[in-house]
């Protein structure tokens, strides 16, 4: 598996990485042999970044990739986790409850250190309690080793770039549903975040199921138009034989970002998604399939502090140039 820098962080990570929220019961029930084998499959094709948080599944996910690495040498993987959201609408970015529960990941995942330790969904807090409470005490927690670098995560483009031109120390940015067939207005960021060498990851390429070529589930945000618009491509896509996810992931993983982050939870997708690592997307299937999205192109939805107000709205992602 070919691995690119992160950022100036020091760490080497795979340009496919394991997205661990599926081991915590996110799109159906796991158990925990499902999650041993996916684990250890992914650590046999290179696939050595694991990413979490204490929100997917109340904990579970950390629980079961933590067993899931019992007995694997530290030092042939990578984790990342969160802190901030612990449940759907349970938020808490105090310095405290940050430290807390940092330990509480830890004990979870039975490790003393993890890699990176992320702001969870940043979006949903009061951004100047990120700055000035929230990160602090992620740099506390780095320089005392619990973590070897720190980022945040969200939806909102607008949220991402202005945390990151926050002045305060930062390593890395993970933007979801933003780096996709059907939304590609990362590439805006972009150019900000290499000025500041912040590693980048990419998560959610299939957009949380929008493009794996069944139904997303029904918990996805997404407005009834960006839904119909990809249930038709789908649909299309279906008609001729075309591997909708398997299209959209090569496509994410040509993207000009350090790892592209996707949720698995068998072995059988570990080995499906590794072997399209370092394939490229037809660029003609590429061209009709984006044409089909066209009246859907860069379509996202609310989320965070903003939701309270506007939950059903639809917005149209700007550029963050």
């Amino acid at each position: 598996m070919l691995h690119r820098p992160l950022g100036a962080t020091g760490l080497s990570v795979p340009i496919l990485a394991f997205g661990a929220s599926p081991l915590g019961g996110t799109f159906g029930p796991i158990t925990q042999e499902q999650a041993d084998r996916a684990v250890g499959r992914a650590l046999e094709l290179g696939i050595d970044l694991f990413d979490t948080s204490p929100y997917y599944g109340l904990g579970s996910s950390e629980i079961a990739l933590g067993r899931a690495l019992a007995g694997v040498p530290r030092d042939r993987y990578l984790l990342a986790t969160k802190v901030g959201r612990y449940d759907i609408a349970c938020f808490d970015f105090s310095a405290q409850r940050t430290i807390a529960s940092c330990e509480e990941s830890l004990l979870r995942l039975g490790t003393d250190h993890v890699d990176l330790l992320q702001v969870h969904d940043a979006e949903f807090a009061d951004p100047q309690q990120v700055l000035h409470e929230t990160l602090p005490a992620l740099e506390r927690l780095k320089r005392a080793g619990k973590c070897r670098a720190i980022g945040i995560t969200g939806l909102p483009l607008a949220t991402l770039r202005f945390l990151a031109e926050g002045g305060v120390a930062l390593d890395t940015v993970l933007s979801y549903c933003h780096g996709c067939l059907h939304d590609t207005t990362l590439d805006g960021l972009l150019p900000l975040l290499r000025q500041h060498r912040l590693g980048v990851i990419n998560a959610s390429p299939l957009g949380m199921g929008l493009l794996s070529g069944a139904p997303p589930p029904d918990w996805h945000p997404a407005p009834l138009a960006l839904r119909e618009g990809c249930a038709a491509v789908a649909a299309w896509c279906a008609a001729r034989n075309i591997d909708l996810g398997a299209l959209a992931l090569q496509f994410s993983l040509g993207l000009a970002v350090d790892t592209t982050l996707v949720g698995m939870s068998t072995a059988a997708l570990v080995e499906r998604n590794a072997a399209l690592a370092g394939t490229s997307a037809d660029p003609e299937l590429v061209r009709a399939i984006r044409a089909l999205l066209a009246p859907v192109q860069d379509l996202t939805w609310v989320s965070g502090r903003a939701a309270n107000h506007s939950s059903t709205e639809e917005t149209r992602c700007a550029s963050s140039t």
